[in-house]
């Protein structure tokens, strides 16, 4: 019988995130495509933003020295105006939202704020200050000034102010080429039909769902069947992909061949088994330039490993500079166990700064449900075996993005 040699999980986390290679293929991406993309060089500003000064609000632009007196209205700017400076002692525009601000304005105050307002003339209030409510040319970006830094990934924000710079092609790193592997003769696939000792392959999917929630694509390239030789074969024609991610196959059954086919096929193993519950049979290593990820069979020790180890991971691998998880910290809302002697990872419910465990904590690596009615998790070390109500945990939400080194939470 195989025996597996644990790593603790903050070990076997660090790691993995130390050997995994980097993407070094680019390419050029339109910026309508690029979201989730990750940036290959940093993107520079090329148009002032604003590219002219511009008023925030409807309202009168006119001499901050004119502030309390009743002005004469000599024009009226829209936005996509192009006005002449006209502006005399005792005069102002009238001016909208967006619109070209003149060089002999410097403050803007809202009609609101205004009184004695006509179609020639209104009263500005004494206690305007200076340059309120202009925004001046180049005050969010400034021609040459870094917009934003390679490794970032582009996220609808990006690419509103890509587009404002008019820039519509951008350097991205290559999408990581994911294969996710079932295994087991039991398996069916959904369309197909399933008898009682027979059951459906709920892993694969799920996984390549977690992965495109957060950014990535990965390929069902089917299930390898409980026998080495098959096995070998199998795997020999998974070496083009940059990953492999694998379901089952890895723990100590007789029928667990995956390990050895991985080895000879080449694996240089960097653990395999990981002192945490749910997960122990995990196995990572890497394969020439394909970095392989064996998953547990259970579903949910399957998913929580996926999203708490695989994906900082391949963040990492995919060139971004911020990978680690983020968290938050929350007010425990009843007390619960865990058992000492290994990490935990707990599942639970976020909601307004509190965290609430799922099932008490009880409840099998092989279930799915409870993964459904959680939203976070927790991991704690293995010296904790009891969480009291009103303590304050680290959370990590399910619909949060990895974020930059000093966030770090698998420790």
């Amino acid at each position: 019988m195989k025996k597996l040699h644990y790593l603790t999980l903050t070990d076997a986390y660090e790691l993995a995130i130390k050997e995994s290679l980097k993407q070094k293929v680019t390419q050029v991406m339109l910026v309508p495509h690029a979201l989730n993309a990750v940036l290959a060089e940093d993107v520079i500003v090329q148009k002032n933003l604003p590219s002219f000064d511009n008023s925030a609000m409807d309202g009168f632009a006119f001499k901050y020295e004119d502030r309390g007196k009743t002005l004469k209205i000599v024009a009226s700017i829209f936005a996509g105006d192009r006005p002449e400076a006209i502006l005399s002692n005792g005069t102002c525009y009238k001016i909208m939202t967006g619109a070209k601000v003149p060089h002999d304005a410097d403050t803007i105050v809202p009609i609101e704020d205004c009184s004695h307002v006509s179609k020639q003339s209104v009263t500005v209030p004494s206690d305007s200050k200076q340059g309120n409510a202009l925004r001046p040319k180049g005050e969010e970006h400034r021609v040459g000034n870094v917009l934003f830094k390679k490794g970032e990934m582009v996220t609808p924000a990006h690419i509103a102010l890509l587009s404002s710079q008019g820039i519509m092609g951008v350097k991205v790193y290559k999408p990581l080429s994911i294969a996710v592997v079932a295994t087991g003769d039991e398996l069916k696939e959904p369309w197909e039909a399933a008898n009682e000792d027979e059951i459906y392959n709920s892993n694969a999917y799920a996984l390549i769902a977690i992965l495109e929630k957060y950014g990535f694509r990965g390929t069902y390239a089917g299930s390898i069947p409980d026998n080495l030789e098959e096995s070998i074969h199998f795997i020999s024609g998974l070496k083009s992909y940059d990953v492999i991610i694998t379901t089952g196959g890895i723990s100590m059954g007789d029928a667990d061949f995956l390990e050895e086919a991985f080895l000879s096929n080449g694996l240089d193993v960097l653990f395999h088994g990981i002192d945490v519950k749910p997960g122990h049979p995990t196995m990572m290593g890497t394969l020439g330039n394909t970095f392989v990820m064996a998953m547990p069979g259970n579903p949910l020790a399957a998913m929580i490993n996926i999203f708490l180890l695989s994906l900082p991971i391949l963040s990492k691998m995919q060139g971004k500079t911020a990978y680690h998880h983020d968290f938050v910290y929350a007010k425990n809302t009843k007390n619960f166990k865990a058992r000492a002697g290994r990490s935990n990872v707990v599942l639970g419910q976020m909601h307004h700064g509190e965290f609430t465990v799922t099932s008490n904590n009880k409840y099998g690596s092989g279930m799915m449900t409870p993964i459904v009615e959680s939203n976070a998790l927790v991991v704690l070390n293995e010296t904790i075996s009891s969480v009291e109500k009103g303590e304050m945990l680290k959370v990590i939400l399910f619909d949060t993005l990895p974020h930059a080194e000093k966030n770090k939470t698998v420790n």
